[in-house]
């Protein structure tokens, strides 16, 4: 399990194919604390560690969630999003989140609010549900929903998760994962069972 809270922007070194599957190595500050078999959460996708090596790891992103997520679109040098899993004694300092990308969105528009910044962004409607002040996760950064349609959504972005996350680079027209709130997919799927 993760909370959203990004530790790291770690960066895309290089990517190798195994048949259907992709091998990312990935430079991280964490890196060499990390041990094989340990989950991390890249953009929100959680993958298993299976290589270690100094200040790089190796992840491997079966076909499933390359179909699913960004992944299939990273490149050499791209700036990821990574959080390692939350410890039994951690804080828990943002929302639920799994690791489980439920779709991807569109960045649609990116504003300038004079010391902060809105990210505006479209996606599939039939895939989940945002309400306003309702949690939702934005490549692996927890966030609260400001405006909320059906298919479009945005949140408010300060200084400090626009610095020390992959956001700075995000730009109109990209692409981002998205897992809903665990609550609202629940409470989604009760109301669906009775219709």
């Amino acid at each position: 399990m993760f909370t959203g809270i990004v530790e790291a922007i770690g960066k895309v070194t290089s990517v190798d194919t195994r048949e259907n599957n992709r091998i990312f190595t990935i430079e991280a500050p964490f890196a060499k604390e990390l041990k094989i078999d340990q989950s991390v959460a890249h953009d929100g996708v959680c993958l298993t560690v299976i290589e270690v090596d100094n200040n790089t790891y190796k992840v491997e992103a079966i076909k499933e969630t390359l179909d699913k997520t960004t992944l299939s679109r990273w490149k050499v040098g791209y700036n990821v999003n990574l959080e390692r899993c939350l410890p039994v004694h951690g804080r828990f300092d943002g929302h639920i989140v799994q690791g489980h990308v439920d779709t991807t969105a569109t960045c649609i528009e990116k504003i300038e609010e004079q010391g902060s910044w809105r990210f505006f962004f479209k996606y599939p409607p039939e895939k989940g549900i945002t309400v306003p002040k309702g949690s939702i996760t934005v490549n692996g950064v927890s966030l609260t929903v400001v405006d909320s349609e059906d298919g479009i959504f945005s949140v408010a972005i300060i200084p400090y998760t626009y610095e020390h996350t992959n956001f700075c680079f995000l730009s109109e027209g990209d692409q981002v994962n998205i897992e809903f709130d665990i609550i609202g997919k629940y409470v989604q799927r009760l109301v669906k069972g009775y219709q």
